[in-house]
């Protein structure tokens, strides 16, 4: 690019903002209004359009399978100003719109603050960094110029003009000037409001324009100027103490007008320090510093913390005053298996790391962060329960029955508020990422990572048992399990074909079985009787007895009917006994033949010709040289020992 390409670029910028940006009167302002009744928004409703003017997306479970299975008939709204960002707590955000909702239609929300709660790293900053970003990135608004309050031009308004002003311009003026916009209207302007000045001003986090934020502050020092402002000493001997101009309106609820104030960590404030937040929320007000009069605060007031610090200041009953003006959500750790991989996949895009990643890596990360979130069930077990609460149709083996997941989430309502952050999983991945020798990573790599990771982990012994036993045995299975099936895959050339073509089999000669029928040849035309030994090669892979086999070829049979019945559609993967039976029988087809062709040192002509294709189709899976040999020795070490 040139240097005449950038001095464009620069030159059209500059144009764009210096004809973005107005100033005039207000009277100019005031036809502005008249052509456009939006412009004098309140914060609220500010907010709730930048959330839904790039579009809202209506998931009607009825119309997904999966979904169905995880909301059941719940109708999902994806706000498309959060999907690249936040995952897996699609109800949470929705819950987030609802309150920005009413409190944009001026009902009690308007009047309360928004309070986020959930465990560390479940994602509460960064909603909240999100808003913020969101106000920084929107139109300018007008504003009194000169005023520290930014404050509405239609505040210069005096009250008994206001309801022919309302009825001219159809909208509703709410709020009164700062104590210095009064004095300034007073004595600068001799009380001729439609002669004071009206520029645009944007939003900014850094400069502190529409942005307040109140971090924790030390109880033994605790000085309400950080919310409110201050009296400026080096004024008091020019003017009386009761004089506006002495006023140092640069509080977080001053710089947070017309936009939002964000409190992090809130309850570790003392109470007392918290009572500005009450008259801001019901009346709409913060004190002046000094003598001054109340000034009028329109902004949205954000606030998050951890739950123990929620619980530790709701036990108190003297702070009914605040919990009462609070509306709290809760920010739960992602439970969905599918949406906490796409979190780190997200984390890892924007990093600088460029090494390669083995296929099912992050996913083996991902399972140990859920499984640990995840409450024990007498149902089932916890790595099937992660299944189930991925939208996957889980069945109990020899019945037609599926496993409920509301039934398991009203087992475990706080379900999700405690487990390993994002955060810990991210150090795993880094530290794997760091010390790889060969600029690749794969699930063998991270499962011993995150082994040494949790032996580090200050929780209890019990804990930390538990945890381990998640990685070296559940986790270790479940992969052992997927690998399995990608060697098979990588050995067996259209492998969805096949296991297909056993299923439909499979159903064939079970529903001609149950219902004591023949089936027809489709080459021959030959009547012929169901193939018992077809159908107890299938069954004995999950273990199905003789004596069981008949029972379970009625349940398949009658489940596929139901299934048919309710409009779905059958394939191999519809009955999950089933479909792993089918799975079993395709790897004990090829194990004999992977265990010998993996596990050879010297190979002869037609094993190398053999291994070399499987490599071949493994990397089109995504595997690299290196990681599809240290993938290929470890099956050969553990999932076809003699």
């Amino acid at each position: 690019m040139t240097k005449l390409d950038i001095s464009s670029i620069i030159l059209k910028d500059r144009e764009e903002r210096r004809s973005d940006h107005f100033e005039g009167t207000f009277l100019d302002y005031f036809e502005k209004v008249k052509e456009n009744p939006d412009l004098p928004i309140l914060a609220h409703q500010r907010l709730y359009n930048l959330m839904t003017e790039k579009g809202v997306e209506i998931i009607r479970t009825d119309e997904s399978p999966r979904l169905r299975r995880i909301y059941g008939n719940d109708i999902i709204k994806r706000y498309k100003f959060f999907e690249d960002d936040f995952f897996g707590i699609d109800k949470t955000v929705m819950k987030i719109v609802r309150y920005f909702h009413s409190a944009a239609m001026a009902g009690e929300e308007s009047r309360q603050v928004l309070y986020l709660v959930g465990p560390v790293g479940a994602g509460k900053s960064s909603l909240m960094e999100a808003l913020k970003r969101a106000l920084e990135s929107a139109a300018p608004i007008y504003a009194i110029k000169g005023c520290p309050m930014r404050e509405e031009p239609l505040h210069l308004v005096p009250k008994h003009l206001r309801k022919e002003f309302e009825e001219i311009l159809k909208v509703k003026i709410e709020g009164d000037i700062c104590p210095i916009c009064r004095y300034r209207l007073k004595n600068e302007f001799n009380g001729e409001f439609e002669k004071f000045p009206v520029e645009t001003v944007g939003f900014s986090i850094r400069s502190r324009k529409g942005v307040g934020v109140v971090p924790p502050v030390d109880p033994n020092n605790q000085d309400t100027s950080i919310l409110t402002g201050s009296v400026d000493i080096s004024k008091i001997d020019l003017y009386a103490e009761d004089d506006p101009r002495v006023l140092s309106l640069n509080g977080a609820f001053n710089v947070g007008n017309r936009g939002i104030v964000e409190f992090i960590e809130v309850f570790k404030n003392e109470t007392e320090y918290l009572h500005t937040m009450i008259t801001a929320t019901q009346e709409k007000s913060v004190p002046s510093p000094g003598k001054g009069s109340m000034i009028y605060f329109d902004g949205v007031i954000l606030a998050h913390s951890n739950e123990a610090e929620w619980n530790k200041f709701k036990s108190d009953h003297t702070n009914e005053a605040i919990l009462d003006r609070i509306v709290k959500i809760e920010v739960p750790y992602c439970l969905e298996l599918n949406e906490e991989i796409k979190i780190y996949e997200k984390i890892l895009k924007k990093s600088k790391f460029k090494a390669h990643i083995a296929p099912h890596t992050i996913e083996v990360a991902s399972m140990f962060a859920i499984l640990t979130r995840l409450a024990p069930s007498n149902k089932v077990d916890t790595m099937t329960k992660l299944k189930i609460y991925n939208g996957e149709e889980i069945v109990e083996k020899g019945m037609t029955r599926k496993i409920d997941i509301f039934e398991l989430k009203d087992e475990a309502q706080r379900e999700g508020m405690s487990g390993i952050s994002t955060r810990f999983i991210m150090k795993t991945l880094d530290t794997a990422l760091s010390e790889s020798e060969h600029n690749c990573i794969n699930p063998i790599s991270v499962m011993e990572t995150l082994v040494k990771n949790v032996k580090e982990l200050a929780i209890s012994d019990e804990e930390k048992v538990r945890y381990l036993r998640f990685i070296q045995d559940s986790i270790k299975k479940e992969y052992g399990k997927i690998l399995e099936k990608e060697v098979t895959k990588a050995f067996i050339h259209g492998y969805r074909e096949q296991a297909e073509s056993l299923f439909n089999n499979y159903l064939d000669h079970s529903e001609a079985y149950v219902n004591k029928t023949k089936i027809k040849d489709s080459n021959t035309g030959e009547e012929l009787e169901p193939d018992e030994k077809f159908l107890r090669s299938i069954e004995e892979q999950i273990g199905i007895t003789d004596s069981a086999a008949k029972g379970f070829r009625a349940d398949v049979t009658s489940y596929m009917f139901f299934v048919l019945r309710n409009g779905g559609t059958l394939d191999y993967n519809s009955y999950e006994p089933l479909k792993e039976a089918i799975e079993k029988k395709l790897t004990a087809s090829v194990k004999e033949l992977s265990r010998v062709i993996t596990q050879a040192k010297v190979r002869n002509k037609d094993q190398s010709e053999k291994y070399n294709a499987m490599v071949e189709e493994m990397k089109q899976y995504g595997y690299c040289d290196h990681c599809c040999n240290v993938i290929l020795k470890y099956a050969a070490n553990n999932l076809w020992k003699d």
